[in-house]
């Protein structure tokens, strides 16, 4: 929708982030997100695809992709999301390489509001574990 008119988006996304919005990205590296969005839009966060996530160790061109990606948005000041996370080598190379801000199944599949202090405990519990290991 705001590829529609670019420059009509720059200006009311301005306007959101004036409001104290935070703007982000998703699926960064996929469909519309390109380089250029990065130096005209403000935007605050870059969601990283999870079909870059989810081969990971695997695939190393996908690591190396995503390596790319949370550096440069550490270059350019931004907060990055790495979506699809399932796996502890997925959390291991993310954390590795700076990206502390992560989704996925590993941590739940999707839930209800009032399902969240449960939510809440298992990740207390899964984070006491790997201390412990």
């Amino acid at each position: 929708m705001l590829m529609g008119n670019v420059e009509a988006a720059i200006t009311q996304l301005h306007e959101l982030k004036a409001l104290g919005i935070s703007i982000s990205i998703d699926d960064f590296g996929t469909g519309y997100s390109s380089l250029s969005y990065l130096k005209r839009f403000p935007v605050d966060i870059l969601k990283i695809d999870r079909s870059f996530v989810k081969d990971i160790p695997e695939d190393t061109n996908d690591m190396e992709i995503t390596a790319a990606i949370i550096a440069m948005a550490q270059k350019l000041k931004l907060d990055v999301v790495a979506e699809g996370v399932e796996t502890i080598e997925q959390m291991q190379f993310l954390q590795n390489n700076n990206c502390f801000i992560v989704q996925g199944y590993y941590f739940s599949k999707p839930i209800a509001e009032h399902e969240l202090p449960n939510l809440y405990e298992r990740l207390n519990e899964l984070a006491n574990s790997e201390v412990t290991s």
